[in-house]
């Protein structure tokens, strides 16, 4: 159940540097790891990392009951979604406004997105503040899909830890 108060907050702690999280957030290598939901991959096409700059990708449907699903909701395989940054400041604050223009019926509009990351003595305390979306449904995948999204960050995170350090992505 998703909290009611106007602002969304998820918060995550990461046994890692506020760099290295930051590398995973800010670079087509680092995002492309963890940012698509299992099922699905993510292809980074544009990112300029700079306050009015973009980060444009392709989300698509590759397991196979992923596309079961789209393919007999009548919806795409691949989506392409937009982001404008808002503010960058390195490594802990990330700020970026996201387009939705995919809700039937309903004209595009701007929804942000504001992320600090904050170095601790067992790595990085990670919140994630998103503004609710235009009614309770859409909010309520909205807070699925981010919390997926940071789990996903976790596992990548973890995985690399197993493996030695986390590479400069």
């Amino acid at each position: 159940m998703i909290p009611t108060d106007a602002q969304l907050v998820l918060r995550r702690h990461y046994p890692t540097s506020p760099e290295q999280v930051w590398l995973l957030w800010t670079t087509a290598a680092g995002i492309s790891s963890w940012w698509a939901p299992e099922g699905f991959s993510t292809s980074v096409e544009v990112l300029e990392l700079r306050p009015g700059g973009e980060l444009v990708y392709t989300m698509t449907a590759t397991g196979r009951q992923q596309i079961a699903f789209m393919e007999q909701a009548g919806m795409p395989l691949s989506t392409r979604s937009r982001k404008e940054f808002v503010d960058v400041e390195e490594p802990s604050r990330l700020a970026y406004t996201s387009t939705i223009d995919f809700v039937p019926d309903l004209e595009p509009y701007e929804h942000l997105t504001v992320v600090t990351l904050e170095r601790t003595t067992s790595g990085t305390d990670v919140t994630m503040e998103i503004e609710r979306l235009h009614d309770d449904v859409w909010t309520e995948r909205l807070w699925a899909g981010r919390s997926n999204e940071l789990d996903n960050l976790a596992r990548v995170v973890a995985s690399a830890s197993l493996h030695g350090e986390l590479r400069r992505y």
